[in-house]
C-alpha cells in the first residue's frame, strides 16, 4: 500500500535557478494527493537550500536526496523513483513549468487503462529572442512536436523523455534506467524501448505538453549537446542492436557535407562555429541561416557518433 497516488521525480544538477519553474507550478495542483522528489546530482549551487525552502513553506510534500557529487542523471532518476511512496511515478524535468491539472492528468491516464502504460508529455520549449531561435529553434521544435504526434505504437516509445508518467509496477519490472548513460541524454530513450519491448503501450497525450524553459538557446550550446547525444546513441546501438536503430549514414552531398565537418567537430570546435553563426544568422537570407545551423547540429552528432571520446563535458 503507497501512501501517494503519485510521485513527481525530479533530478537536477545545477538547477538552484530555475527549480522554482516545477515547484511553483506543482504549489497550484488540482490533485493534492502526491509527493515532490528532487535529486541534486551533486550539489554545485546550493540547489538542495532551495529543496528546503519550499519544505519549510508547506505547500509540498517534498524531499531532497543529495549525491555528494556527480553520479549521471541516471542514477539520479533510479534514487528518485526508488525512493518514491507512490502508484504513480512522474518524472518532471527541473526546467519544467506544469500547468495546474499536470498530475491529475497523468494520474488520470494510469487509473483508466486496463493495461500498463506509460504516458509521455511533449515539451512546448520557451525561446528568448535568439538568433538560433529565430532561424532553426522554433521551427524544429514544431515540426518534432508534428513527428511525435503522427508516430505509432510501434514507436511512440522514442519519445521518451522529461515529461512521463508510469507506475511502480512497470519501473520495478524494466529495473530502472541504465547507469552506464552517463552523457548527455538517451537514457530515457533506452527506458522508453525497454518497456516497449516488455510490452508496455507507450502514448503520447497533446494535453499533456508543457512549457519549457530550454537550456539549448543558441548554436553553441544545442550542437555540444548534439555531439554528446551521439556519443551516448552509440551505447544505445551497442545494447539493442541496429535492427532497432540504424546506423547513421549521411549521403549525398548534404551527407559529404555532414561527415566533412564532423571530422572537425570538437568541443572547442563547435562553440567557435556556433558563436559565428550566431553572430551573422540574422542577417543572412532566413533559409541559408537554417541550413548553417542544421549543418553544426547534424555534424556534431555525427561526430559524437564516429568520436564518442569527443563529448568531455558533464552535464
Amino acid at each position: 500500500m503507497t501512501l501517494y497516488k503519485a510521485a513527481v521525480i525530479i533530478p537536477t544538477r545545477g538547477g538552484a535557478a530555475k527549480l522554482h519553474f516545477p515547484l511553483d507550478a506543482l504549489e497550484q495542483q488540482t490533485e493534492k494527493d502526491f509527493q515532490v522528489i528532487v535529486v541534486c546530482d551533486g550539489d554545485i549551487d546550493g540547489s538542495a537550500q532551495v529543496v528546503q525552502q519550499y519544505k519549510e513553506r508547506g505547500v509540498l510534500n517534498i524531499e531532497a536526496i543529495v549525491f555528494e557529487e556527480n553520479q549521471g542523471r541516471s542514477k539520479a532518476l533510479n534514487a528518485g523513483h526508488q525512493a518514491a511512496d507512490a502508484h504513480v511515478l512522474i518524472r518532471c524535468d527541473d526546467d519544467l513549468e506544469p500547468s495546474p491539472d499536470y498530475i491529475e492528468k497523468h494520474i488520470s491516464h494510469h487509473q483508466k487503462c486496463n493495461s500498463e502504460v506509460g504516458v509521455i508529455g511533449l515539451y512546448l520549449n520557451n525561446y528568448p529572442e535568439t538568433p538560433y531561435a529565430r532561424a532553426y529553434g522554433r521551427y524544429r521544435d514544431k515540426k518534432f512536436r508534428e513527428d511525435a504526434y503522427q508516430s505509432t505504437d510501434q514507436d511512440s516509445w522514442m519519445f521518451w523523455a522529461g515529461n512521463v508518467s508510469l507506475t511502480r509496477e512497470i519501473f520495478n519490472k524494466i529495473g530502472g534506467y541504465d547507469e552506464r548513460y552517463r552523457l548527455y541524454g538517451w537514457e530515457d530513450v533506452d527506458f522508453g524501448y525497454l518497456m516497449h519491448k516488455t510490452g508496455v503501450k507507450v502514448l503520447i497525450d497533446p494535453e499533456l505538453a508543457t512549457k519549457h524553459h530550454i537550456a539549448a538557446t543558441t548554436t553553441a550550446s544545442r550542437a555540444t549537446r548534439a555531439l554528446h547525444s551521439g556519443a551516448a546513441r552509440s551505447l544505445f546501438v551497442e545494447k539493442h542492436g541496429t535492427d532497432v536503430l540504424k546506423n547513421l549514414d549521411p549521403a549525398g552531398i548534404w551527407g559529404t557535407a555532414v561527415k566533412s565537418v564532423a571530422k572537425l567537430a570538437t568541443e572547442k570546435n563547435i562553440e567557435i562555429a556556433g558563436n559565428t553563426i550566431d553572430k551573422i544568422a540574422d542577417n543572412l537570407p532566413h533559409k541559408i541561416s537554417e541550413k548553417l545551423i542544421s549543418l553544426l547540429v547534424e555534424a556534431s552528432a555525427y561526430a559524437g557518433i564516429r568520436y564518442p571520446s569527443r563529448a568531455r563535458k558533464v552535464f
